[in-house]
């Protein structure tokens, strides 16, 4: 291996370290950082989508040990997000790579930048856990929120956790700190696994640069998890809306 080798293994390891543990703490937001450095460090698009999902998978085991362990998930809510989210996933990594890519990110960006602005003008937001009774019309217009969260998180892939975190919060009334247990095992292990199978069977993936991304999105994942489960809701609200609030206006900066 040489010299420029070696520090881009030891880059993209920090790289995942770094974005993977804000997204367990966040609950999202890790191909708002990972996915544009991959871009960064020579990846065209289409391969980079496809490496950054299956190293992606990695920050939802990170997660799943350390949250299985609190018994942190809620398995009836948990089979709405898997069943209302899997085929918006697949209909999204399905038509990815025909999206114009300069109106996906913007578009991201300004619904990213919402996220976080919401979330920041309601103090009292996912700081308790109240959960909604699961009736019909609760699930049905929940698994249509997550029906189109699906979509984009197949198509746009960046920061679509925080979405997912914000809908639980919101229409299901879970705190933020189960919110994000649901989100980092969920979609990292569920949805993101669904758009690595679609992805990784019609395009491209930089095989050789997989253990650091999988190895630092494992250790993030964990120790990201262990904090948002330690400090509890307050700061994984307020991590939430920065990280919203930061990542947004990066993505808005990209399409200058």
């Amino acid at each position: 291996m040489s010299v420029s080798e070696l520090l881009t293994q030891i880059a993209l390891l920090g790289i995942a370290i770094g974005a993977n543990g804000l997204s367990a703490l966040a609950g999202g937001g890790a191909g708002l950082v990972q996915l544009p450095a991959l871009i960064l460090l020579g990846l065209p698009f289409a391969m980079a989508l496809a490496t950054h999902k299956v190293a992606s998978v990695a920050l939802g085991l990170g997660a799943t040990g350390r949250h299985w362990r609190a018994s942190s998930l809620d398995l009836k809510r948990s089979a709405v997000v898997l069943g209302a989210g899997l085929p918006g996933v697949c209909l999204g990594a399905s038509m990815v790579l025909a999206l114009p890519d300069q109106a996906a990110t913007a578009s991201l960006g300004l619904l990213t930048l919402g996220l976080g602005v919401y979330s920041a003008r309601k103090p009292d937001l996912g700081t308790m856990d109240k959960p909604r009774p699961l009736t019909a019309s609760t699930v049905g217009v929940g698994a249509c929120g997550l029906f189109i969260i699906g979509i984009l998180n197949g198509s746009l892939t960046s920061g679509t956790g925080l979405f997912v975190t914000l809908w639980l919060v919101r229409w299901f009334g879970l705190s933020y700190a189960r919110a994000v247990a649901h989100t980092l095992v969920l979609v990292g292990l569920g949805w993101n696994g669904m758009g690595a199978l679609v992805l990784g069977l019609s395009g491209e993936i930089r095989w050789d640069w997989l253990p650091a991304l999988v190895l630092g999105s494992l250790i993030g994942g964990f120790l990201g998890a262990h904090y948002s489960l330690v400090k509890g809701s307050r700061l994984v609200k307020r991590s939430f809306e920065i990280l919203a609030l930061l990542m947004g206006g990066s993505l808005l900066i990209r399409c200058l």
